[in-house]
């Protein structure tokens, strides 16, 4: 690819690389700057195997992924396969996007999430990391990226995502089962979402 992750600046590997004198301080401009960088980087990588995640495996991987979903799916009940539906159902409406966010670091939640094929439903701008910052700050930069006058609905299994839905006078789905899951799937099904 044209931009060389280590070409970024920073010294160490993956996120928990320390930083050294060459880097600048964490938050300064340089710093900033590099971390730029690499969040472009990243970006690239996301979007040209957002499709095809398996594309950055070997064979032999490749195989062992697909085997690996299949018996995900078998035992979870078609857990994955009808979150999908939803998503997609989602995704297929005018004016409607599916926003995605995890307390996971940035970086790992988007290999996550092309392992497990989602990553046409979610574009990396769609994803958010609450990791540091905290999921209360993720919900009031989606609020602030996509406007007051629209529908949220947020999904989740938590209590922070229950808590900050409710800041925000959201309505709020609790998924703690698959009937749940099926519940929301036949609730966009029939326009109640």
């Amino acid at each position: 690819d044209a931009l060389p992750i280590s070409a970024d600046g920073f010294t160490g590997s993956g996120s928990s690389s320390t930083h050294g004198t060459t880097t600048g301080v964490q938050g300064g401009v340089d710093w900033m700057r590099k971390l730029a960088f690499r969040y472009r980087k990243v970006k690239l990588i996301y979007n040209k195997y957002k499709s095809n995640a398996s594309g950055l495996l070997s064979p032999q991987r490749r195989d062992t992924l697909q085997r690996l979903r299949s018996d995900i799916e078998a035992i979870t009940d078609e857990w994955l396969g009808t979150a999908l539906k939803s998503l997609l159902l989602i995704q297929s409406r005018k004016n409607c996007v599916n926003v995605l966010i995890t307390t996971t670091q940035l970086v790992p939640a988007l290999a996550k999430v092309l392992l497990y094929g989602l990553g046409d439903i979610f574009p990396i701008e769609n994803i958010y990391s609450a990791t540091k910052i905290g999921k209360e700050s993720c919900f009031e930069r989606i609020v602030t990226r996509f406007g007051k006058k629209v529908t949220y609905v947020v999904i989740g299994d938590g209590r922070d995502e229950e808590i900050a839905a409710k800041q925000h006078n959201m309505p709020f789905w609790r998924i703690a089962n698959h009937g749940d899951l099926a519940s929301l799937h036949q609730a966009l099904e029939l326009d109640f979402l």
